[in-house]
């Protein structure tokens, strides 16, 4: 992996997220907070969790500082609406200096149960996008089950997507 493949596909994890954001704010509380017995019960339990994982693992590799919510915090849809782009954000600008070499670092850290753990960033990065990209296609699913058109969020979608803008 490049440090250009690792910005490019930071990048399509938070457009992507962004979409299924979207949709979500778009659907009532009920709808949001439903027990669909998929993934993290509800369509918005599940995209904390997505939340709650970038936060954790941004807290590992970039900022020991950053604050990361528990994995049993219940953000609102206001919360995420706020914090996740911003931490997309934060994310995208530290990959924005990322070298190839800084890819191979390895990232130490302690996992939520107390237990200590070391990893190539590379390999961080790819489980995040990774990660997230399984709890998106549950919310996708979700989605279907409330009666409405997810929004398209595949890998091909965004590379078009950054195609039609560089012709224009």
């Amino acid at each position: 992996m490049t440090a250009q493949e690792a910005r490019l596909h930071l990048r399509y994890s938070g457009w992507a997220s962004r979409k299924l954001l979207e949709a979500a704010q778009a659907l009532t509380d009920e709808q949001r907070q439903r027990p669909m017995s998929v993934s993290h019960d509800s369509l918005q339990q599940t995209l904390a969790h997505i939340y709650f994982a970038d936060a954790v693992w941004y807290k590992r590799v970039v900022d020991a500082g950053a604050p990361a919510p528990g994995p049993q915090d219940r953000p609102s849809m206001e919360t995420l609406a706020a914090a996740w782009p911003e931490l997309q954000s934060k994310w995208e600008k530290w990959s924005d200096s990322l070298t190839d070499a800084g890819l191979e670092r390895r990232a130490r850290y302690r996992f939520t149960n107390g237990s200590e753990g070391e990893t190539p960033v590379w390999q961080i990065l790819m489980h995040v996008v990774n990660h997230a990209t399984l709890h998106r296609g549950q919310v996708v699913a979700m989605l279907r089950q409330l009666g409405q058109k997810p929004p398209a969020t595949d890998l091909i979608w965004y590379y078009r997507e950054l195609e039609s803008a560089a012709a224009v």
